[in-house]
């Protein structure tokens, strides 16, 4: 590559071979950045975390714990987490859940996962306040070919979630989840416009009292 890896474009997709990405990530090491290669391009993602994105963050993986829970169903989330296909792709989502028997796949201890030994998550979850575009585009690719079984975008900026759900490298929009049924993504996004007015244990008693009305 013509630059030099401190003066690397980010939040942008440039060309790079496995050994020249693994190089600009080992090189970030002590910085706060979330990194993707796919189809021969890397990925750095060096924009602070706004205070907006980080609360949807949070209302999102609370959302989902809580919803497995009350139903009963296994989970485990995951935070900014590598997965990893040596030498082909790699991955930080925002946000990761492996559900029911894939919930206690993975081991303590583990590192970057590997996903020529261990599973795909069954859910891949992205923040997105200025990654949208790329969000619904590009990574979107990426985790349809990682065969991720169901993707959703949140968006921060219109307290909206687009999910889709996946097989064959398609996808295919959807308004309720596949693989949480009975979660609606409508009930999510008044979560998060909620949170825009009330605090975050206000926002989970409401959210606790929709799901145990579903049950009821």
């Amino acid at each position: 590559m013509s630059e030099t890896q401190t003066h690397l474009p980010t939040d942008t997709w440039i060309c790079a071979s496995w050994q020249e990405y693994e190089q600009a990530i080992a090189n970030l090491l002590n910085e706060k950045a979330k990194s993707y290669y796919y189809k021969g391009h890397m990925r750095l993602e060096m924009a602070p975390v706004s205070f907006d994105h980080g609360k949807d963050h949070v209302v999102i993986i609370f959302a989902v714990t809580l919803f497995a829970a009350l139903k009963g169903i296994p989970a485990t989330g995951l935070n900014t987490t590598t997965f990893r296909k040596t030498g082909v792709q790699d991955c930080q989502p925002d946000v990761a859940y492996y559900l029911r028997e894939r919930a206690q796949t993975i081991p303590a201890g583990t590192g970057i996962v590997n996903l020529d030994r261990y599973p795909v998550p069954d859910l891949v979850i992205e923040i997105a306040k200025t990654s949208l575009l790329d969000d619904l585009g590009t990574k979107r690719s990426l985790y349809e070919e990682l065969g991720i079984a169901e993707y959703w975008v949140v968006d921060v900026q219109n307290a909206q979630i687009i999910a889709y759900t996946m097989a064959d490298q398609g996808s295919k929009r959807i308004q309720e989840s596949q693989v949480l049924p009975g979660l609606a993504m409508s009930t999510l996004e008044e979560a998060l416009r909620r949170s825009r007015e009330i605090n975050q244990s206000e926002v989970g008693t409401w959210l606790l009292s929709q799901f145990q009305q579903k049950e009821n």
